[in-house]
Order: structure tokens, then C-alpha cells, then sequence
């Protein structure tokens, strides 16, 4: 579920909660849907603060479209990749400036945060984006 756009109808932001483990993860996170805002993500940002995230909202499973660079990314981030009802299907640690990482199992959404989020997800826990 996502709600709320910003004045260009890009993106909106919402909270991310693991419905799983019954725990909060972030309570700022950015809702991706456009091709342009997907493409930059976190490029040439210099920090990602401990409650802030990216979610790149696709549009079908596939591990080649889900699939990410670390190109201009200044700093190691969680990428945690979802099927289409919101379960977690892969995650790793993503370092600066590497050239590719893909999903093991096919995905169409991808969340990506601060490292520490990695602790609190694992593979086929069941994620909820919603309102802050």
C-alpha cells in the first residue's frame, strides 16, 4: 500500500514495517515509481540517514530488472529484493562503486536502506509499505 505523492506525482513517502517479525523498519521511505527516479536512486547521495530508505517499485519479477549498480554511491547500503505480495526473496550488503548486484530469485520491488536494516530482514519474511 502506498499513499501520498509529492507535487510531481513521482514519488511519495511512506513507512516500511516487517509484517513477519511484527517490527517497524524505517519510517521514511521513498516510494520509486518512475523509470527516471528508479535509475538514479541513491546516486551521488553522500549519506542515507539510519531511518530513511529507497523503494524502487517495478513493474513485473524478473532478476535482470531488479538488479542494481553501486555506481556513484558513496557508501555501503542494505538491498533487500521482493516479490510482488511484499516477500522478501534476497538481500545483501552493497558496496560502493560495484558494478552489478542481482537478486538470486526473481523480483520486482527493491528496498534499499542503511546496512542495519540487514538485521532485521530476512529471506521470506513479508514486508508492508503503508502510511508514516
Amino acid at each position: 500500500m502506498v499513499t501520498g505523492n509529492d507535487a510531481t506525482g513521482e514519488h511519495s513517502w511512506v513507512a516500511v514495517r516487517n509484517e513477519t517479525q511484527g517490527v517497524p523498519l524505517l519510517p521514511r521511505v521513498r516510494a520509486c515509481r518512475s523509470f527516471l527516479c528508479r535509475l538514479r536512486g541513491l546516486t551521488f547521495r553522500r549519506q542515507l540517514e539510519a531511518s530513511e530508505g529507497l523503494w524502487l517499485i517495478g513493474q513485473r519479477e524478473s532478476r535482470m530488472d531488479t538488479a542494481i549498480h553501486m555506481f556513484f554511491v558513496f557508501f555501503p547500503i542494505a538491498v533487500v529484493w521482493l516479490d510482488r505480495s511484499g516477500q522478501v526473496v534476497d538481500t545483501c550488503l552493497a558496496l560502493p562503486f560495484r558494478p552489478l548486484y542481482v537478486p538470486a530469485r526473481p523480483a520486482r520491488d527493491v528496498l534499499e536502506g542503511p546496512p542495519e536494516l540487514l538485521d532485521q530482514v530476512w529471506v521470506g519474511d513479508r514486508l508492508r509499505f503503508g502510511r508514516q
